[in-house]
Parts: structure tokens; sequence; C-alpha cells
């Protein structure tokens, strides 16, 4: 499943594409975000460019870390089917990986753009509609 959904995240964006995508518990999720980005708690998804890599083929573009208990309880408190908030962090964060941010309003809106048509091929719900649950 997560390739999958990392496969339509790339369609179209990037070919010959290469990702890591490593499952953390809390702990370890935490110790990331607070290495990388200051921030003394576990995250849903990290992601983190490959950068400059020449001419490689496949094309490494990075590395996805996703804290399962995070995403699991972020699922569930949402009232989202968890399948469905997978696929969104795990086109989210290969979104990042493309270079998209959502740090200012008009980057934000091509990202969630993005997002939701990549999910609705997939068949999921707008995951920022306030009625995307129960899919």
């Amino acid at each position: 499943m997560i390739a999958g959904w990392i496969r339509a995240a790339l369609e179209g964006r990037a070919e010959n594409a290469e990702i890591s995508v490593r499952l953390v518990d809390e702990d370890e999720g935490r110790a990331l975000n607070f290495r990388y980005r200051g921030k003394d708690h576990a995250t849903n998804v990290l992601s983190f460019p490959a950068g400059d890599t020449g001419m490689v083929t496949p094309r490494p573009l990075g590395d996805l870390v996703i804290c399962a208990p995070v995403v699991a309880r972020e699922a569930e408190q949402q009232g989202k089917p968890a399948d469905a908030h997978w696929a969104h962090l795990c086109v989210h964060g290969v979104l990042h990986l493309l270079g998209y941010d959502h740090q200012q309003a008009p980057a934000t809106l091509e990202m969630e753009t993005l997002e939701v048509a990549i999910l609705a091929r997939l068949g999921y719900q707008d995951p920022y509609r306030a009625d995307a649950r129960g899919q």
C-alpha cells in the first residue's frame, strides 16, 4: 500500500525515482523531529530530501520517516479511516521531497490541491474537508 501511494504521488512528477521509507516509534520520531526541526515531540511524517545526487539512476529523492503511532492516533482523533490518513501522509511527504511546501499561502494552496487530486485518483476524499470522515 505504501509503495502504491508513493507511486501515485510521483506519477508525472519524477521518473526513475527512489525513496526510502522508515516506520518509527514515538521515541525515534521525537528524537528525529527534535534533532532536525528543533521540535520536542513526535510528528506524523518527516521528509529528508536527498539533494543533488548527480546522474544516478534510479534517482534518490530522499527519505520519509513515518511515525506509525502518531498516524494511528491522528486518524482516530480525526475520525478518518487509517488507510486514508496513511495515504495522505505518504503523498504529503513525497510532495515535500519533490520541493513542494506549505509555509506561505500560494504554496500551501498548490500543495494541498495536488494532494487532493492525487488522493481522489486513489479513491480517497479530500483530507482537508471538515466532513472527510468515514469514507
